[in-house]
């Protein structure tokens, strides 16, 4: 009875230590705009986003590292895929993958194709796999009928 008693206390100890982590840190919207007020105030003396979020706004323990304050995601342009009429496709599934199961053997026979079209570009611009339908979905699909 006292050992479960004293296990019990001790599970309800460790609840209790963890959930009194600091709750004066600073959240990192808060931090952001904490430092861009010192920002336009001069007051930064040289410090970068990470020196001063690791001073002024992480409490007792430094917060995780916010990169995307930092450098924004640049934007890629997406361009259309070559047609495909250009991409050569396999007749039939290849002997070799008799053998397996009938959506690996058209894999892999595709996957076959798919190597030696990247050799003399006969892809028709299609990659592998791609947003839209790539290479391997066309392929599929020719086999299927």
């Amino acid at each position: 009875m006292t050992s479960r008693f004293l296990v019990s206390a001790a599970v309800f100890a460790t609840f209790v230590a963890v959930g009194a982590s600091p709750s004066f840190a600073l959240s990192t919207k808060e931090c952001s705009v904490k430092y861009q007020a010192a920002k336009s105030a001069g007051t930064l003396n040289g410090e970068t986003w990470n020196e001063f979020r690791k001073k002024e706004c992480a409490g007792g323990e430094a917060a995780a590292p916010a990169t995307t304050e930092e450098k924004p995601a640049a934007k890629t342009e997406t361009t259309a895929p070559a047609p495909a009429g250009a991409a050569v496709f396999p007749k039939a599934i290849d002997a070799k993958y008799s053998k397996e199961t009938a959506g690996k053997a058209r894999m892999h026979t595709c996957l076959d194709q798919y190597r030696a079209n990247k050799a003399n570009n006969g892809n028709g611009g299609l990659k592998w796999i791609q947003k839209g339908g790539g290479y391997y979905s066309q392929c599929n699909a020719s086999l299927k009928k």
